[in-house]
């Protein structure tokens, strides 16, 4: 049975990562892998995580240098067919979320699958804010702003053997520069789920503010030319334009 390796990355989270732990040891039918990785936080995310004991799998506990260095820690731990992750303030949707996920990869022509999301109000968790449809996947829709959303893709551990990890200097860009890599450079086979995998609480460190969004958009062009990839043309306005249709379903 195809197992399935989640990765959360925490540092004081204690209010939201409960949350996230139950979501992921709830899932169904699924050989499961799950590995915590806490950058030394301070506020007793340590003691929540300790309390689940061997029920989640691995669980590091040390200094990292941000989120996609933590990633990386995940990744090179796992040991499963398949990886993915789960951030500590989100929650999968259902209780079979990682059915679907080896579902879509029993066919051995595909690298990866993702799905939908939606971001829920930080405050009223049941309150929807935003839907990303992600819709069906063409590489050339890169080029005009689309992407999927990162925390609904999982990859088989081969496309991290053969292309490698994050890019942790690519600051808030650096899963987008994965997916570029991935996607467009390389041109992994991905298919589309089409429900919603995960529930994202706002204000991610790209979102939370209007400066943030421009300095990720700044970023976003280096996620191409570090791959030796020409831009797209305005990107900085077709990917946030393509958010657009997300605050109207």
């Amino acid at each position: 049975m195809m197992k399935i390796s989640v990765i959360t990355a925490v540092y004081n989270r204690s209010d939201t990562i409960r949350v996230a732990i139950e979501s992921v040891l709830a899932q169904r039918e699924v050989n499961l892998e799950y590995i915590v990785v806490d950058g030394n936080s301070t506020d007793g995310t340590a003691d929540v995580v300790t309390n689940y004991g061997n029920r989640i799998t691995k669980s590091i506990r040390e200094a990292d240098n941000g989120i996609y260095d933590a990633l990386n820690k995940g990744i090179a731990a796992a040991t499963g067919d398949v990886i993915g992750f789960l951030h500590a303030d989100d929650w999968f949707a259902d209780e079979d979320v990682l059915r679907r996920v080896a579902d879509g990869l029993v066919d051995p022509r595909f690298d990866g699958v993702y799905g939908d999301l939606d971001y829920v109000d930080a405050e009223s968790p049941e309150r929807v804010r935003r839907k990303w449809v992600s819709g069906e996947y063409e590489v050339t829709k890169f080029r005009r702003g689309w992407m999927p959303p990162h925390p609904t893709v999982y990859l088989r551990r081969s496309c991290y053997d053969r292309f490698g990890v994050f890019n942790d200097h690519m600051k808030t860009a650096a899963d987008y520069e994965l997916l570029v890599r991935m996607m467009v450079k390389h041109q992994i086979s991905m298919r589309y789920v089409p429900q919603v995998m995960v529930k994202m609480r706002m204000g991610g460190a790209s979102n939370a503010s209007i400066r943030n969004r421009m300095n990720a958009n700044a970023d976003d062009r280096l996620a191409w030319t570090s791959n030796g990839l020409p831009p797209p043309w305005g990107l900085r306005l077709t990917k946030p334009l393509r958010k657009l249709p997300q605050f109207l379903r």
